[in-house]
């Protein structure tokens, strides 16, 4: 069983504009610094940008979406407004504001949420796939569920429950938004180690760790199982 989204790394070039740019704008605290990594607490998950120094790369370009409590998301809406040329889609009665961070990557803050942060976690990333088919595969063997497919755009959203990932084809998305290459997340894993065995035929690589499993999926992206 898979569950919360731990960690989303995104891949910069230089760390401490990017740093200054979560800090400033999203209020973000920094809660730890390692040898070519800053680490953000984004309400429970880690925001990891990662200098390309080594293997797993950060993500490029990837969309992913922050949560906020329904009525913080007025005030966002309000303070960044004044910086940013921000995009806005309803989905049912929930709103979401898309904008760009300094790396290129679409940055999603919708009503979803609860609790006294403004922000609430990631409940969304979004990655770029060769093949959608194979794709899908791959992650219902591991463990998440399909939730909806795109009518119009080759897409596929699934969820562990506590967050979605969605697998595009390349494609623009909302707001010319488009899905990450070589992506580097952590999911928390009831057991870690069956998670990985289940997709050890359709992987690239899997690899133990000291805790849990790191395991590469058909397109590139890593995927790292942690109890």
């Amino acid at each position: 069983m898979l569950s919360s989204l731990r960690w989303l790394a995104l891949e910069v070039k230089y760390l401490d504009p990017a740093g200054e740019f979560y800090e400033r704008h999203l209020d973000l605290p920094l809660a730890e610094q390692r040898e070519a990594e800053l680490v953000f607490d984004a309400g429970g998950t880690d925001l990891v940008l990662r200098r390309p120094s080594g293997v797993p790369r950060g993500g490029l370009h990837v969309h992913y979406a922050f949560a906020t409590p329904p009525d913080r998301y007025d005030d966002w809406w309000e303070r960044l407004s004044r910086r940013f040329d921000l995009t806005e889609h309803r989905f049912g009665s929930a709103r979401s504001l898309y904008f760009y961070d300094l790396e290129g990557n679409c940055v999603e803050i919708g009503q979803r949420g609860e609790g006294d942060r403004d922000i609430a976690g990631i409940f969304e990333v979004v990655l770029e796939v060769e093949d959608l088919d194979r794709a899908e595969a791959f992650y219902t063997t591991l463990g998440l569920d399909v939730t909806n497919r795109g009518a119009e755009r080759r897409r596929v959203r699934l969820t562990t429950g506590a967050f979605d990932l969605e697998l595009w084809e390349p494609h623009l998305g909302l707001a010319d938004a488009r899905g990450g290459v070589h992506a580097d997340v952590g999911i928390e894993a009831e057991d870690p180690t069956a998670a990985a065995e289940r997709v050890g035929g359709q992987a690239c690589d899997v690899e133990p760790l000291a805790e849990g499993v790191r395991v590469r999926d058909p397109d590139g992206h890593y995927v790292t199982l942690v109890p």
